[in-house]
């Protein structure tokens, strides 16, 4: 069984630090129960003067030493991939798959010296370099511990060809809900869920807040399959980033309605205009599967009746809500009750904030990543007052 950190910071958005204005800044161009088995500036004093003493060339020497080592600590240059590099790095697009779908397809290969995977996307509307360009320069500068970079892009008609940093890991649908074991689960102890749940509100909030510095970005994959839980740490890094952008889902307006079931929100599914609240109604939809680790959305069939049944997560969790008692018997038995009560009744609430009918009414990304954060730590606290070891289960009440 893996181990869960026994104390992990909230992750913060990172911020430029602001620039002396005296300064001036030089640039340079440039087992089978285990899910994750074969898974996937430099600046100057303001004074002009300038004196030379017998150690001028070893200062000289030590400035070129420093601007190097600058320019080594700096974010890369979004690459520009010609088609035929992908092609020959994939064997023609032949190996390597990793998987297939109506919408998109996915190989890992080396690029350039790196591990990386590349997504194929048809895009959702005309294709605009400049717009492109000033989009992916945008997204390939942001960073985040949450998030998995994007390395570049490359075009093929009306195909667009996303890069994407290589995580060693496993995505949080299977870490859940293990295809060969069901009653398995690496994410056996309350707080990995909390962590999980930490990563992904403040990585979301990075997005929308911090990344494009009010540019009003949407991610519009935020679902359990597209999050990647690292395989030696356990934490959640966000697939997918940039492809909405980059492919036109969040400029386009269009009849057909594209996207996974459960995780919609009822105004996306009326109009297909994603927003960043549809993000928000998509997290939440996430939060409730961590802490039940039940599917977003699935039909399950009723023998008296002799018909499929729809059961949503959403719905469980209002239930549960409404009935006293009823949080602790929704959330996961695998948990074996040991978790803080008032902790998994307020992430009940957060959750269900997030995913309200009326988009006025959920919470914006920065408020929920606070939120989360706060109980994060509760739970610490819980944990570190009941002396419970992070890596085993214990039931401290009946069901």
């Amino acid at each position: 069984m893996c181990k869960t950190k026994k104390s992990t910071q909230a992750i913060e958005p990172s911020r430029s630090p602001r620039k002396p204005r005296t300064s001036k800044s030089f640039s340079s161009s440039s087992n089978p129960n285990d899910p994750f088995s074969g898974n996937y500036s430099g600046t100057t004093g303001g004074n002009n003067s300038a004196s030379y003493d017998g150690n001028s060339k070893s200062s000289t020497a030590s400035s070129v030493a420093s601007l190097k080592s600058l320019k080594s600590s700096l974010p890369e240059n979004p690459m520009i991939y010609d088609t035929s590099e992908i092609s020959s790095s994939t064997n023609n697009f032949l190996s390597h798959r990793l998987s297939s779908s109506s919408t998109s397809t996915s190989w890992r290969c080396t690029l350039r010296g790196k591990d990386a995977v590349v997504f194929q996307r048809k895009s959702r509307t005309p294709i605009d370099i400049p717009d492109l360009q000033q989009s992916l320069s945008l997204i390939s500068r942001s960073h985040h511990s949450s998030i998995i970079k994007l390395l570049g892009t490359s075009l093929s008609g009306s195909y667009v060809y996303l890069v994407y940093e290589f995580v060693d890991g496993a995505n949080l649908a299977d870490c859940l809900r293990n295809p060969n074991n069901p009653s398995f689960t690496v994410l056996s102890t309350w707080l990995s869920r909390l962590q999980i749940a930490t990563d992904l509100a403040h990585g979301l909030d990075y997005i929308h807040r911090c990344s494009g510095l009010g540019s009003g970005l949407v991610h519009n994959h935020i679902k359990s399959s597209s999050i990647i839980v690292t395989s030696t740490t356990l934490n959640a890094k966000i697939c997918h980033f940039g492809t909405a952008e980059l492919t036109g889902e969040s400029r386009a307006r269009s009849k057909k309605v594209e996207g996974t079931r459960g995780y919609m929100a009822p105004e996306f599914q009326l109009s297909g205009v994603v927003t960043q609240k549809c993000d928000v109604y998509a997290f939440g939809v996430v939060m409730l599967e961590l802490m039940s680790g039940e599917e977003a959305l699935k039909y399950k069939m009723e023998a008296e009746e002799g018909r499929y049944k729809r059961v949503s997560v959403i719905e469980t969790a209002r239930e549960a809500v409404k009935c006293g008692g009823g949080v602790r018997r929704w959330v996961d038995r695998r948990l074996n009750d040991s978790f803080p009560m008032e902790v998994a009744e307020k992430m009940v609430q957060v959750a269900l904030e997030c995913v309200e009918d009326d988009p006025e009414r959920r919470p914006d990304m920065g408020r929920v990543a606070g939120l989360v954060s706060k109980l994060f730590l509760e739970s610490q606290k819980w944990a570190d007052r009941i002396g419970l070891p992070l890596d085993i289960s214990v039931s401290l009440a009946p069901r």
